[in-house]
């Protein structure tokens, strides 16, 4: 492809020799004719435009090394200049002809800008036919005259371009760094923004004008449109550069070549029809569809779309990168396509698993899935709809996909709510709308989950989620559990601050107000470590610092008993909804990893049966697509998914959680499995725990999914909150993953398995000397739910600095939230915060001294 392509074919270009240029018939050698025959027929095409662009005086040294540069860059951008312009570019170039490669250049420039001395900016209209691609970036030249001598940046922009969209929440795009997706938003929701414009800035080329004289610059053109479309070209150089009569503005209309529909062919490995996420990238990097013109089905802050079998995508001709894949479960395939200018083209996609969990019984779900609210659009509409995120789902191989509708955006997509799974539904694909107490209700306690819903209309509330809904959690938990609903918390993570909480020791212990801690005033209250392992100056107080530091070293170990600062947004009333069991779950997978499972542990170590479930909550938490975070249920051979069974396994920890890259397919302790069956040991034994588990040979590098170091350590390990890091597209492939082996929150032991995409039987023999719980985790991306031993007659109380810690958790929780809690509902919350804390309190009293 040419910078100012023809397509016709130069069938006889000896016809053109009265048209060739005098200083052409002078310069090239007689070896070249038919090249130069041909450039000359180029030059003269009758739909050329007429606007010819002076040659100015400049030194020849320079401009051929500028245009070097930009014969390179044509070249790697796939759209290289004919060969006869090429070899007598490079001959000019060599001989540091100024005017002969301005000669050989104009005829093939778009526009030019000329730059004066106060640096005001103007546009003219080139020679060059305004020919460019649909759905593709098209490199056209522009010719700089620059009396300022400026080293300014170029920009290009134009009214016809930018988002088609609008409504994005910036916060979010901002910690996933990609706020420049926001940049002007569609808000006026105009048609007219089918065009875009950027100056190539990346090497050989520069992003500075060199100050010289005269050069040449590439800007690449796109439309999502065909057909002849008018669009206005404005340039600047900087602030104060625009032109005072509009000179910089410049209408152009151009031709835009229509895109290519590929139909695609995509296959599961047995040969049946499937569902792919695709990502297409040209050689630049640059994303295809572009990002800036996608809506529904496509979303604008993803990088790939996703399609079933049969569907099509309007593509570029030319080769792209092609990376295919169905989720986690499937490799990831990479490869070069060329798609062709005319036809019908077919593109098959084949499609390879390393893992099928539902060989053994187990059917992924991400049950935190939103389809507006957060980065979703607002406009041009309040979000997509259902055939949009099942298409999400079916993409990422998820078994089941609930979508919550929330605060935001409840008055528009509570439509799509019904008892069952959507009408979209497929027996092995199910789609189901219920809600997240998040936006409204009692948010400020934590947000909750409520799945399995019959009826998403609170009593009172009238169908708005401006009034009648509770102001704290418990009760809405309970109208949910009351039509057979299945609850808990999602995006579970509670930070520990360490000046807080080293602050709050002080508050509540330092009884002399000497800003010191002793011994006597600690007693046996609940701090990170034991007294001597904080004292660092050994003087036999505890100051401010020494505290902040333990709580600060705490927050990164698993378990730990540094106490959150109960401030946020997670999981913070599930200690009173457990005690007052209206808790089903909480949720892991898509916030740090440490802070998650360490509030479960404590629970567990209570005595209370709350299980783990896994969840993305996209696109608030990942933006870049759903089942990042997971939970597999165990429902045996079935022929299709029932929803409600499958909420059913959750509830009762039939289940493991992962990020769809790490497996147990099998765990059992004395041959019981995860769930509420219980394994009863009439004294102390030794217990037997299998395991089937398996790794993906390649991993994302992020720190989402453990394979890249966050700069805050491990406390923020597996968060997908933030990005933490430089956006990655690299795999990662760990040689073996430490499997381990947890009793009461402790690993006890441990083997090391390869992450070869293969399945490996694992065997540990475990002692138990009281009724505890056992699980099986890889931190940070797989955790089995656990199994239940009970020695004789005792009750599970693993640990009394864990019921203290509860306890402790929830006194902090009133102190810094009860006020959110409406005046008329405040006496019956605090009676439930004062059962939670006296259940702990004598829970820690049952448990063995020391533990």
């Amino acid at each position: 492809m040419v910078v100012n392509p023809h397509d016709d074919p130069m069938e006889d270009p000896g016809s053109f020799a009265p048209m060739l240029p005098q200083f052409l018939l002078n310069f090239v050698p007689a070896g070249k004719a038919a090249a130069a025959l041909l450039l000359a027929a180029l030059l003269s095409r009758p739909d050329a435009c007429a606007a010819e662009l002076p040659v100015a005086s400049v030194e020849g040294q320079p401009l051929a090394a500028n245009i070097r540069r930009l014969t390179r860059s044509l070249d790697f951008l796939g759209q290289p200049f004919d060969p006869g312009t090429a070899v007598a570019l490079k001959q000019a170039a060599r001989q540091r002809d100024a005017a002969l490669l301005q000669q050989l250049l104009d005829p093939l420039t778009l526009f030019s800008i000329s730059i004066n001395p106060e640096l005001r900016v103007k546009l003219a209209r080139g020679p060059a036919l305004a020919e460019i691609q649909q759905a593709g970036y098209t490199a056209v030249l522009f010719k700089v005259f620059n009396e300022a001598a400026s080293t300014a940046s170029l920009h290009f922009s134009s009214p016809e371009s930018g988002p088609v969209y609008a409504g994005a929440s910036r916060s979010i795009l901002q910690r996933q760094a990609q706020s420049g997706l926001l940049e002007n938003e569609n808000h006026e929701q105009s048609q007219e923004r089918f065009f875009d414009i950027e100056v190539f800035k990346s090497s050989p080329m520069t992003a500075e004008l060199s100050g010289l004289e005269v050069e040449y610059g590439i800007a690449l053109l796109s439309s999502s449109e065909a057909g002849k479309r008018e669009v206005t070209i404005i340039a600047s150089a900087g602030p104060g550069s625009q032109d005072l009569g509009f000179r910089n503005e410049l209408p152009i209309l151009l031709h835009v070549r229509p895109a290519v529909a590929v139909r695609l062919e995509i296959r599961e490995p047995d040969g049946t029809t499937s569902t792919a996420r695709l990502e297409f990238r040209d050689r630049l990097g640059k994303v295809y569809p572009p990002q800036a013109k996608r809506v529904a089905p496509d979303l604008f802050f993803q990088p790939q779309i996703y399609r079933q079998d049969g569907q099509t995508v309007l593509l570029p001709p030319g080769d792209l990168e092609l990376r295919s894949s169905r989720g986690p479960e499937y490799r990831v395939r990479t490869e070069t396509v060329s798609i062709p200018s005319a036809g019908d083209p077919v593109l098959p996609i084949g499609l390879e698993r390393w893992v099928d969990p539902a060989e053994y019984g187990f059917y992924s779900g991400d049950h935190h899935i939103h389809a507006a609210g957060c980065s979703h659009y607002t406009s041009p509409t309040e979000g997509v709809g259902p055939e949009d995120m099942f298409l999400q789902v079916l993409g990422e191989g998820l078994h089941v996909g609930c979508v919550l509708t929330w605060g935001p955006c409840f008055d528009f997509q509570r439509q799509f709510f019904s008892p069952s799974a959507h009408e979209l539904s497929r027996p092995f694909a199910l789609l189901k709308y219920d809600l997240e107490i998040s936006g409204f209700g009692s948010a400020a306690l934590g947000h909750v989950c409520l799945l399995n819903l019959s009826d998403q209309t609170y009593p009172g509330s009238e169908g708005s989620s401006q009034k009648g809904w509770p102001t704290w959690t418990v009760p809405v938990m309970r109208w949910c559990k009351e039509q057979g609903g299945v609850t808990g918390y999602p995006h579970s993570a509670m930070a520990v601050d360490p000046p807080a909480e080293a602050a709050r020791l002080l508050r509540q212990f330092d009884s002399d107000a000497d800003g010191l801690l002793g011994p006597l005033e600690i007693g046996g209250q609940l701090l990170p470590y034991e007294f001597s392992a904080i004292d660092r100056d050994r003087n036999g107080m505890l100051a401010a610092p020494e505290l902040q530091e333990a709580a600060s070293r705490a927050a990164g170990e698993l378990p730990h008993y540094s106490v959150p600062a109960m401030n946020g947004a997670g999981a913070m009333e599930i200690f009173v909804s457990a005690v007052e069991g209206v808790c089903d779950f909480i949720s892991a997978m898509d916030t740090a990893r440490v802070a998650e499972w360490n509030t479960w542990y404590h629970l567990m170590n209570c005595g209370f049966p709350i299980k783990l479930s896994g969840e993305t909550d996209f696109p608030c938490m990942s933006s870049r697509r759903v089942g990042q975070g997971r939970v597999y249920v165990q429902l045996g051979k079935i022929d299709a998914i029932d929803f409600s069974a499958w909420c059913a396994g959750l509830a009762a920890g039939r289940s493991y959680v992962s990020d769809g890259y790490a497996h147990a397919l099998a765990f059992t302790v004395n041959g019981i499995p995860p769930g509420p069956e219980a394994l009863h040991l009439d004294n102390p034994a030794s217990v037997v725990v299998e395991a089937l588990v398996a790794f993906a040979a390649e991993i994302p590098e992020a720190v989402a999914h453990g394979t890249a170091e966050p700069p805050q350590g491990r406390r923020m390990t597996g968060d997908t909150i933030e990005l933490h890091l430089p956006r990655s597209d690299q795999t990662v492939a760990p040689s073996e993953h430490l499997v381990e082996i947890v009793v009461n929150g402790s690993a006890v032991d441990a083997a090391r398995v390869p992450g070869d995409g293969l399945s490996h039987p694992l065997r540990f023999e475990i002692p138990v000397e009281c009724s505890s719980w056992i699980a099986l985790r890889q931190f940070p991306q797989l955790h089995s739910n656990p199994v239940t031993i009970l020695v004789g007659d005792q009750a599970l109380r693993a640990s009394r600095r864990s019921a203290l810690w509860c306890a402790e958790s929830t006194r902090l929780l009133w102190e810094n939230r009860h006020g959110f809690i409406a005046e008329e509902e405040r006496e019956e919350a605090r009676a439930s915060y004062d059962r939670a804390i006296a259940a702990y309190e004598r829970i820690a009293a049952e448990c063995p001294e020391g533990s």
